[in-house]
């Protein structure tokens, strides 16, 4: 069996979640952590003594030991930090987003494909169980029609000092809608405010067009004391709530809709509904730790070179999504068309090699 040495770069609330959990996997050893803050070194010191400690995450880089390295540190350190661990030769994994301008993930992920290193993209609710039973549902054909999805992530902070609410928790819905829909959208619009006085948005609300004209909404807000963490899929025969915050039932289907009645109308301006109305299913799902199938999955990748299911590639999607909706934030809430993304792509292994044939 393979085993990995991991460095680990920013001992947060994720960082030491990452600490633990890979301290905890067969195949992986956490040879290094690094963070600015003594106090989060120290708790890191705490419960896992083995575990080097460095103020300057420059020395994993060097460690010739470690393997794979988790960026884990706030978003506008992502590309930096994840730049030169590919630079070093190591495996990345690296929180959400990806990076806060296209054309820093679009570097990253080329990166990955010219020094051949994993490259994966911190987006956890993927790994949900629940919103991975949302998609069965909505595969399966059960929910009919699909008309929208509704998506709250909601709190009374933390406020970051480094990107706006937008940056901050939408890349979530936004992985969960591309991940419900297989799709992208095709356009984008969004108003937000920054009522704490700040330069940075604090509440925003996006709406989203996908293909088949499906409507995708998301309220992201540091300001709402009711915190809510919740996706709805609203389809002509059922209603399905995807809520993490619930200990019970985290996905709840309700057997109710409605459709346009396909038999001829009698007159002009005359409009039939048929309104189904059933029961509410609260269906099984299994129970795990969606962080630690993440890590796991990291492994699999490192071990195997398959491409990981939260590629970079998946990540630079979100990304684009994300440099759209703010264009319309500062644009007068504009309906921003994605369409200029429409086969962008960052060169591909084959095409870095040709690259380098002419150098």
């Amino acid at each position: 069996m393979m085993n990995f040495g991991i460095g680990v770069i920013g001992c947060g609330y994720w960082g030491k979640h990452y600490v633990r959990i890979f301290q905890e996997l067969p195949q992986t050893r956490v040879v290094q952590a690094s963070d600015l803050s003594d106090e989060s070194l120290q708790i890191i010191h705490k419960y896992h003594p083995a575990v080097g400690l460095t103020r300057d995450y420059r020395d994993i880089l060097k460690d010739p030991s470690i393997d794979a390295v988790i960026v884990a540190t706030p978003a506008t350190k992502h590309y930096e930090i994840a730049k030169e661990c590919l630079q070093a030769g190591k495996h990345v994994l690296v929180e959400k987003p990806l990076a806060t301008t296209l054309e820093d993930g679009e570097r990253l992920v080329e990166l990955s494909y010219k020094h051949d290193r994993t490259l994966m993209v911190g987006h956890t609710f993927l790994y949900n169980s629940g919103v991975r039973k949302v998609r069965e549902c909505i595969e399966s054909g059960s929910a009919g029609t699909i008309y929208y999805l509704d998506a709250t992530r909601t709190n009374l902070g933390p406020i970051r000092q480094d990107v706006n609410a937008l940056w901050d928790l939408a890349p979530h819905d936004i992985s969960i809608f591309n991940y419900l829909l297989d799709s992208m959208p095709y356009t984008a619009s969004a108003t937000g405010a920054h009522f704490l006085g700040a330069e940075r948005e604090d509440v925003v609300f996006v709406t989203l067009m996908y293909p088949n004209d499906i409507i995708g909404h998301i309220h992201v807000s540091w300001l709402d004391p009711n915190k809510v963490r919740q996706v709805t899929v609203v389809g002509s025969c059922q209603r399905i709530v995807f809520d993490d915050l619930s200990t019970i039932d985290r996905v709840r289907i309700f057997e109710k809709g409605v459709r346009a009645d396909s038999q001829e109308v009698d007159n002009f301006g005359e409009f039939r509904l048929k309104v189904h109305d059933g029961d509410i299913i609260s269906p099984r799902i299994e129970t795990n730790e969606p962080l630690k199938e993440m890590c796991i999955h990291f492994v699999e990748c490192m071990q195997t070179g398959s491409t990981p299911f939260t590629s970079g590639e998946n990540g630079l999607d979100v990304v684009k999504v994300l440099v759209t909706i703010d264009e319309s934030l500062s644009s007068n809430h504009s309906s921003i068309s994605l369409e200029a993304w429409n086969g962008y792509r960052p060169a591909n292994k084959i095409e870095m090699a040709e690259r380098q044939d002419h150098v």
